[in-house]
């Protein structure tokens, strides 16, 4: 089974307007309102993929009943520790004109010591040797950078296998813990290393420093251009296949989900990776923050070609 962290969940507004200004009055064409937060998103792609998760994360408010609500009504399983403050809103503003999307993200609410405790102790209740275990998104104030290396670790001593996905310091610390697999973009690579990566060997490289802390292995996405995928003994990459983009949001959330999947269900790598990048396409041909649609994963998987480097 998958369990998805999401400590800092969001309520997604995606708004739709033409030609969006800035120092302007804007029109706005269309509002979409969606349970939001890397974990969660995961979760919903899981759910559309056929497959099986619990989403564990911390709530708060009208927000946090909104998420709850939503994702009750899709059928995935929740287990959230109840905050008294409110879940963050994040606006997405997405303008089909000039093919852009504006991210304006609030910070989340405070967490106390005595909530923490709580989601680690509900986050260890899942942590065995049956579990895949998907730490992924930002953290709320108040949360120490060291968190999600602290719970991979945990996670790791019960037995169960650990996915992260995160940026910055969450990032550099967490892969200390030696996660089995971790999927950075190239940007966020560059900016935790504080290195430009010029091409392919590049990646590769850095990927295998990675891997020295015990990481089984790296899955960079490079957007349009595809993804390459490391092991301590292979090295690969799937090309982009060109689609029609409506919105990037939650794309390499949409990777993450698959590679979750295959991993609970012990599919050959290389087939996890297919899924993966199939399902990350698909995900760009729909609006907002919404999943891609099972009916065009499968038309894409057929397209998909692994390349070793």
């Amino acid at each position: 089974m998958v369990i998805t962290v999401t400590l800092n969940p969001a309520l997604d507004k995606t708004i739709q307007i033409n030609n969006f200004t800035i120092d302007s009055v804007n029109r706005v064409n269309s509002v979409r309102l969606d349970a939001g937060g890397k974990g969660i998103n995961v979760s919903k792609v899981i759910k559309e993929l056929g497959g099986y998760s619990i989403a564990v994360g911390l709530i708060g408010g009208k927000n946090g009943q909104f998420i709850k609500k939503y994702l009750d009504n899709l059928g995935i399983e929740n287990d959230f520790i109840e905050l008294d403050s409110e879940t963050r809103t994040n606006i997405k503003i997405i303008d089909p004109v000039n093919q852009t999307n504006t991210d304006i993200n609030e910070s989340g609410p405070v967490i106390s010591e005595d909530s923490l405790k709580l989601i680690k102790d509900t986050i260890m209740k899942y942590a065995t040797e049956d579990n895949v275990i998907v730490f992924s998104g930002s953290v709320p104030k108040g949360v120490g950078k060291n968190i999600y290396k602290d719970l991979i670790l945990d996670s790791k001593k019960r037995g169960a296998k650990t996915i992260l996905d995160t940026e910055g310091e969450l990032f550099l610390e967490g892969i200390k813990s030696g996660p089995y697999l971790v999927k950075p973009n190239i940007h966020e690579l560059e900016k935790a290393f504080k290195i430009t990566l010029r091409d392919k060997k590049d990646i590769v490289n850095i990927s295998k420093e990675i891997i020295r802390y015990g990481v089984n292995y790296v899955v960079v996405s490079l957007g349009s251009k595809g993804s390459i995928f490391v092991s301590k003994d292979i090295a690969g990459y799937i090309d982009g296949i060109k689609v029609n983009v409506k919105s990037t949001v939650g794309a390499g959330d949409s990777m993450v989900a698959a590679l979750a999947l295959a991993l609970d269900r012990n599919d050959p790598f290389e087939e996890g990776m297919k899924l993966a990048a199939a399902t990350s396409t698909a995900s760009v041909m729909t609006e907002g923050s919404q999943t891609g649609r099972i009916e065009d994963v499968k038309k894409i998987l057929n397209k998909i070609r692994i390349n070793y480097i």
